[in-house]
């Protein structure tokens, strides 16, 4: 029979690992300034939902507003159903310019999106309005923290931590709002889809 000893270390030997395999893995790090700005530019594609304005100079009768449909496409004077799920602003000017362009001489268009309606981002935990909000082209995370009243009393901030879905795959990211705040880090450019969550503080 085992003494007491010998079955305390016992015991302590198998629990150890077993709390190692339980523990929540670290917050990744933050993205570069390169990756995050070059997934802002994928991330400010048009989809169904969003409200775009297009000009062309001195053709009125071809400039307005228009909403892209759920199947991606508006119905636009001349070039019928055009496709613009996927595009940005510019190539979505570049469509429409070429189309014009069988019927108009050197036509100059512009795009500007006004509403992004098929893209949100979700704000939760210790801030004063949680909820959901549109996604704006490379929104920032204090614009996102703004957007939903501010912090609460009890927010701690430094903990604040992102949840994005990249290759299929969540990836949890902590943001130093409060550091970001006062300037000692760079600002972190949101994604569609990201998950905000304020952490309380117990100190």
């Amino acid at each position: 029979m085992r003494s007491l000893p010998a079955l305390l270390l016992a015991l302590l030997l198998a629990v150890v690992p077993a709390c190692r395999s339980a523990a929540p893995a670290p917050a990744l790090p933050l993205p570069s300034e390169a990756e995050a700005h070059a997934a802002a530019g994928q991330a400010s594609t048009l989809g169904p939902g969003d409200l775009v304005e297009v000009r062309v100079f001195q053709e009125p009768d071809h400039s307005g507003v228009w909403r892209v449909s759920p199947e991606g496409t508006i119905d636009y004077p001349l070039c019928g159903k055009v496709a613009l799920a996927g595009r940005t602003s510019s190539t979505a000017a570049d469509a429409l310019r070429e189309c014009l362009a069988r019927y108009l001489r050197r036509p100059q268009v512009s795009v500007l999106i006004r509403e992004y309606n098929s893209k949100k981002i979700f704000v939760f935990g210790e801030v004063q309005k949680p909820g959901t909000f549109p996604y704006d082209g490379e929104m920032s995370i204090i614009q996102a923290i703004t957007l939903a009243g501010g912090f609460t009393k009890t927010a701690a901030q430094n903990s604040t931590h992102v949840t994005r879905l990249v290759n299929g795959q969540e990836r949890k990211i902590r943001v130093p709002v409060e550091d970001i705040g006062v300037g000692r880090e760079k600002n972190f450019l949101l994604q569609p889809g990201d998950i905000v969550f304020v952490p309380e503080s117990f100190f």
